[in-house]
């Protein structure tokens, strides 16, 4: 019986160990693929590939996914930089461990297609606020001392913060909510045994619920136009302290974003329920009645 349990336990190590370098390699090399596509700011990435990360923390739980996106981040930071990157090992890889172990943590224990969506939402606020705080005020303002950083404000600085991590949800979430889910529905499909039981139960057809992905992004894309708006017409542009051709940026941005969040909720609302929607099974007659009335 014991030797029995220790061949388990070594199989399930061994499993995890490959899920990790796996969800490590596939995320440096994800990451990199857009490494040159910065912010309005100048520095943070364009990121869709925080759609590996989220399928390894469903599939395997929170440590592979949070141990294999915190080394992949640093490969990929490091690679694009030639050198091992302070601004990596300092900010997004904390981020990126923190966020993607919150994330298997909530869909693991018992999943559903409402908590995958919660912990899409919850990871990426917290993640790339982690990422981005630490990013301007402790490598930036700290570490390098750059004088661009250094003569603004904290309010500035703060507001910096708050918009990069802005950038980084509004620019990943859709990869997270509409790749994701595809991508869990092919691993149940393909390799049932190495996916947890309580995920095998759902099915992408049977119980994806519309109105909670439409919501997912159409409420922030609301927000996002609403900050735009605010931008241009009150006085949070001013208080932002940016040069003008930034600002611009930043509200196409916001203005852009919004937009498209919002139009993408719309449409997978309208695909689910033109394409989706759940064909009714006809239930099997009863037979015992049929032959008691023979």
């Amino acid at each position: 019986m014991s030797s029995k349990t220790d061949v388990k336990t070594q199989s399930k190590t061994s499993l995890l160990t490959i899920a990790t370098s796996m969800c490590a390699a596939l995320y440096a090399i994800g990451a990199y693929m857009t490494a040159y596509i910065p912010s309005p700011w100048g520095f943070g990435q364009f990121r869709p590939a925080v759609i590996i990360p989220a399928f390894f923390a469903t599939i395997f739980g929170p440590m592979p996914a949070a141990v294999g996106a915190a080394i992949g981040t640093l490969i990929a930071d490091s690679t694009k930089h030639g050198y091992l990157y302070p601004g990596s090992y300092m900010a997004a890889v904390w981020g990126n461990f923190v966020g993607f172990y919150l994330f298997g943590y909530i869909v693991r224990k018992k999943f559903t297609w409402g908590r995958f969506v919660l912990a899409s939402n919850v990871t990426l606020i917290i993640a790339n606020t982690i990422v981005a705080f630490l990013y301007v005020f402790v490598f930036k303002f700290l570490y390098l001392n750059d004088p661009k950083f250094v003569g603004l404000t904290s309010d500035t600085l703060v507001f910096l913060s708050i918009g990069l991590t802005l950038w980084f949800f509004i620019t990943e979430l859709p990869f997270v909510l509409l790749v994701t889910p595809v991508l869990i529905r092919a691993a149940v499909a393909v390799s049932s045994s190495i996916v947890p039981e309580n995920l095998r139960t759902y099915s992408l057809r049977e119980e994806l619920p519309k109105t909670t992905f439409s919501l997912a992004m159409l409420i922030p894309g609301i927000i996002m136009v609403l900050i735009g708006l605010a931008t241009t017409y009150t006085e949070l542009g001013s208080l932002m302290s940016l040069k003008p051709e930034t600002l611009i940026a930043i509200q196409i941005l916001f203005y852009g974003s919004g937009i498209i969040l919002s139009a993408l909720g719309v449409l997978f609302y309208m695909g689910q329920r033109f394409l989706w929607q759940t064909v009714p099974v006809e239930k099997p007659k009863n037979k015992n009645k049929k032959q008691h009335e023979f």
